[in-house]
């Protein structure tokens, strides 16, 4: 189980970069746009620069939905590895078993 402030952190970070994702994603254009202009390149980059930390959807931690574990994240279930194993042994997860061979 993850602290509860690591979680409440991360979802007000999710909350941050939705909010700040348009106008991050017409900076970057602006930036990568081979007809933009010397001066306005570099005004969009200062204002990229200028925006919260925290906008950058790289800084949003992937946690297990369940308890919120930052390590051995799955995307396909969206929760950690300790936790698709024992959902897979109790048989909460359709269509997911133990292997053998």
């Amino acid at each position: 189980m993850a602290k509860k402030s690591k979680i409440v952190k991360n979802d007000q970070r999710r909350a941050i970069v939705a909010q700040h994702a348009e106008r991050r994603a017409e900076l970057k254009r602006i930036i990568r746009s081979p007809e933009t202009t010397v001066a306005l390149r570099i005004q969009a980059q200062a204002e990229l620069a200028r925006q919260p930390r925290d906008a950058s959807p790289v800084r949003v931690r992937n946690r297990d939905a369940v308890d919120g574990r930052p390590r051995g994240h799955l995307r396909k279930f969206g929760l950690s590895r300790v936790r698709v194993r024992e959902l897979a042994h109790d048989g909460q997860l359709p269509g997911i078993r133990k292997a053998s061979w």
